[in-house]
């Protein structure tokens, strides 16, 4: 018992994909059933899937991966009301959640573990980097969440509150364990599937992206 939840954020409308993105076919499977066996064998003792616009297709593909589900009526409102709903869904036991992106398929365990890690060390907030910059997923000890709860807002989740308190930050490299390449777009899906596809090693790839 690793005393870590997994908040994997499902909310969105994805509206430049043009609705239904989290449900469309990726490496022989969905992208949310993608994002959730990509999280298989990461150290955390549950996996919460925050729903809303396409809340009970999300739900069926989530639980039958074994992951508990919570909608988000006020998704519209933006990310920061997915965290809220994610981190009040943890078990009371929780110490910490690892947040996580949906739509971001090629992130899975090794970088989840690397924050884990980082926060039985000691962090409050640890955030993974690649090239030095610090993207998704990141993890928040359970003594941080009311300072998430008072100062988020609207579509930046946490970015503005560890912008404010970057003493809290710990920066944790992952570039040689995930890819945080995420899918905006349908064009964005079709070029992981390509890479999927030449790298011959379905979920497993850890393509880099060109930045």
């Amino acid at each position: 018992m690793s005393g870590v939840s997994a908040v994997v954020l499902a909310a969105g409308a994805g509206s430049r994909f043009g609705g239904g993105k989290l449900l469309a076919p990726f490496g022989g499977r969905t992208l949310i059933e993608a994002t959730l066996d990509g999280l298989r064998g990461a150290p955390v003792d549950e996996t919460i899937v925050v729903v809303g616009t396409e809340g009970e297709r999300l739900r069926r593909a989530s639980t039958a991966l074994g992951a508990r589900v919570v909608e988000n009526r006020d998704w519209a409102e933006g990310m920061s009301t997915s965290v809220r709903a994610g981190l009040d869904a943890c078990s009371a036991g929780s110490r910490a959640a690892a947040v996580v992106l949906a739509d971001q398929p090629l992130v899975g365990a090794g970088a989840v573990g690397r924050l884990v890690e980082a926060f039985e060390r000691g962090a409050k907030v640890a955030v993974a980097t690649y090239g030095g910059e610090m993207r998704n997923p990141a993890l928040f000890a359970r003594e941080v969440w009311p300072l998430l709860a008072r100062e988020m807002s609207g579509d930046r989740g946490a970015r503005t509150v560890l912008a404010r308190h970057p003493e809290l930050v710990t920066e944790v490299p992952c570039d040689d364990v995930a890819d945080p390449a995420d899918v905006d777009t349908v064009e964005d899906l079709r070029r992981l599937e390509e890479g999927l596809a030449s790298a011959g090693r379905g979920g497993e790839i850890r393509r880099r992206r060109n930045r």
